[in-house]
């Protein structure tokens, strides 16, 4: 999708050279990648697109969830069981969606790093906001300027260890019963196991 969208050339295409990087961070081979690039580069490439479902697990939990298909009637069809099996609904786009704000992250390995300096370099180029988790500086920046902040701080040095578009909830909802709990842990594993599913956002306090 990254390919068709802008092209097989990653000096050229931010958006696939930092899939290319994340999917060597999982230990992908060289072969394999430069192999899938080709075929998406092809004319008989199988059509992709990304489509986004919403909907309510048990107790009310919103959950949005980011797929890449070939096929929506069988993506809906199995998130659709999903759902109904644990304890919640599909929804209809823009059930849950005005309870989370599109976001720019990046996670900026904190080894040695000076963090008013991340900070300065961060707000230059564009990013919203900074702070610490434990050993990661975590950068919040618009989601289209991802990106090329990202490029920035690179440039300057910084190792970056992601840089993903998340969708953060305005307020996150505890669940106390435990059938609750079982049921959406359940509900996260089966979308996390289905080949579609890309992305699960969701607004359970789970700490």
């Amino acid at each position: 999708m990254a390919v068709k969208a802008g092209g097989a050339d990653p000096e050229s295409n931010s958006k696939l050279r930092d899939l290319i990087q994340k999917a060597k961070s999982l230990n992908v081979p060289n072969d394999n990648i430069d192999r899938i690039i080709k075929k998406a580069a092809s004319s008989d490439c199988e059509n992709y697109e990304t489509v986004y479902y919403e909907g309510y697990g048990p107790s009310g939990i919103a959950v949005i969830v980011e797929c890449a298909t070939d096929n929506r009637n069988r993506t809906s069809a199995d998130l659709r069981h999903y759902f109904d099996k644990y304890g919640g609904n599909l929804g209809t786009t823009g059930c849950v969606s005005y309870q989370f704000t599109d976001q720019g992250v990046i996670l900026v390995d904190a080894e040695g790093v000076d963090e008013e300096a991340l900070m300065e370099a961060a707000l230059e180029a564009g990013a919203d906001d900074i702070g610490l988790e434990e050993d990661t500086f975590e950068v919040l920046t618009p989601v289209s300027d991802l990106y090329a902040i990202k490029e920035v701080l690179e440039g300057k040095g910084y190792k970056i260890l992601s840089s993903e578009e998340e969708k953060i909830p305005s307020s996150n909802v505890a669940l106390t019963d435990e059938e609750a709990v079982t049921k959406m842990q359940k509900l996260l594993d089966a979308l996390d196991d289905n080949d579609d599913v890309q992305n699960v956002w969701h607004n359970w306090e789970t700490e």
